[in-house]
């Protein structure tokens, strides 16, 4: 089973520090995944605070969730409205519950917490095997940023601010990156650093084969922006065949 790096002291502070739990940004998503959907019912992979499936269960949609985080899972239990959503501790690439769906999903780089391509590839299956036909896999990822490395350096930064230093270091023969976060908590500097696997949109189009599923759409973000060789991240759609 990967290891916990999402334990009491990141989830105490998440939500403050997801600059995307904006109402703003939340929006685009929950109709973007809400339509897809319908009255089918959603899987979220890797629910956390329940960002996402919270308004998308006060839309009406049946969802429930998979995490392996119990202390991520704590704080989504203890909002409003959390008794709408099922909620599933284990880890989400093989974790399995009851019923089908007409939608599983994955947001937020979510995809990369599994740092082999043995993990991304058993999680494409699993999705699958939630998925009723016709039922269709979201992820949202980012694009490798490889290009953006000087010939010979390793690692960039994404964040530079006066509340947060974060830094990605790549291992591109191992297609691997470590995010190195530090913040001022408290008077005391925190340092965490989590592993994850980068991934290209054509190494899961064939994940997406080999589980069954073919590419039905490609964005670049959540309002259907045109996927270009300039975009940072992918909303991708995969749709499992019907009966």
């Amino acid at each position: 089973m990967p290891e916990d790096y999402f334990g009491e002291r990141v989830a105490a502070r998440y939500d403050e520090w997801d600059a995307s739990a904006d109402p703003a940004v939340v929006e685009p998503i929950v109709d973007f995944l809400a339509a897809l959907a319908g009255d089918g019912g959603a899987l979220e992979l890797g629910i956390g605070t329940g960002r996402i499936a919270l308004p998308l269960a006060a839309r009406g949609v049946r969802v429930h969730g998979i995490d392996l985080s119990t202390a991520m899972v704590a704080r989504l239990r203890a909002k409003p409205g959390a008794e709408a959503v099922g909620v599933t501790v284990g880890d989400f690439a093989t974790a399995k519950v009851d019923g089908t769906f007409a939608l599983v999903y994955l947001v937020i780089n979510t995809i990369m917490n599994l740092t082999t391509q043995d993990e991304q590839v058993a999680c494409f299956a699993n999705a699958a095997a939630h998925l009723r036909p016709g039922g269709c896999f979201v992820i949202e990822v980012g694009v490798p940023q490889l290009q953006r490395l000087p010939p010979g350096e390793t690692v960039r930064a994404f964040d530079v601010s006066p509340a947060h230093l974060g830094f990605d270091e790549y291992d591109v023969a191992g297609q691997r990156l470590i995010s190195h976060h530090y913040r001022v908590l408290e008077g005391r500097l925190d340092v965490q650093s989590v592993p994850f696997r980068y991934v290209w949109p054509s190494e899961l189009d064939l994940m997406a084969r080999l589980a069954g599923m073919t590419l039905r759409e490609r964005w670049s973000g959540w309002q259907r922006e045109p996927f270009t060789r300039e975009s940072r991240k992918h909303v991708s759609v995969w749709q499992k065949p019907s009966a």
